[in-house]
């Protein structure tokens, strides 16, 4: 809308009741059978019903603003952990075991990166910007991500280099962002010094 573009997002109805009520699932059914044939078929379902959420939001459009595209790309992770969560139960197919990791280090720690980058600058009355080192941070914690699922199979990667190499990456992510945004909440408020 900033940018003039308009276009609204209509969901079909029933959607969000739909995957909250997949999601609830998915995480009761892993309390009772989670490596169970149902638990497999749960995590493909909410896996359809989110990627179906996410494409509702047409996150192409943000591709020129990367405070907004990290969280399409974060939420990305949601579908795309539970289908290989999916993939992992009902075909036992060995590339998708490290699936947890898609959900962890993809969606949430994604997330919480993205968020905290936007917030923190709203709440310090700064433009929704971020420089290129914090751009840098969410490429960062994705790549972490995507070694820490996909490492071991890497040519010349063993298991030991891919804790490593994923957790050097994680680490230099959220570096960047305390090195960058450390001097904005360590001050005071653009809106307190102008007497707002």
């Amino acid at each position: 809308r900033q940018r003039g573009v308009e276009g609204a997002v209509q969901a079909p109805r029933g959607m969000t009741a739909a995957t909250v009520a997949l999601m609830i699932a998915v995480a009761a059914v892993d309390l009772m059978q989670p490596s169970g044939a149902s638990a497999g078929w749960l995590a493909l379902a909410a896996a359809i019903a989110q990627a179906a959420r996410l494409a509702q939001w047409q996150g192409w459009r943000t591709l020129h603003d990367p405070i907004v595209w990290i969280l399409h790309l974060a939420y990305a992770w949601l579908p795309f952990g539970l289908a290989l969560k999916a993939l992992a139960i009902l075909t036992g197919m060995t590339a998708a075991a490290f699936w947890l990791h898609a959900l962890t280090i993809g969606a949430l720690a994604t997330m919480i990166l993205g968020v905290m980058t936007r917030v923190s600058l709203g709440h310090t009355g700064r433009p929704l910007r971020v420089r290129p080192l914090v751009t840098l941070a969410y490429l960062l914690v994705s790549a972490a991500a995507i070694v820490r699922v996909f490492g071991a199979w890497l040519p010349g990667f063993d298991y030991p280099a891919v804790i490593v190499l994923s957790a050097a990456l994680w680490t230099t992510a959220f570096a960047l962002f305390l090195w960058v945004y450390g001097p904005i909440l360590f001050t005071s408020s653009i809106d307190a010094r102008a007497g707002r």
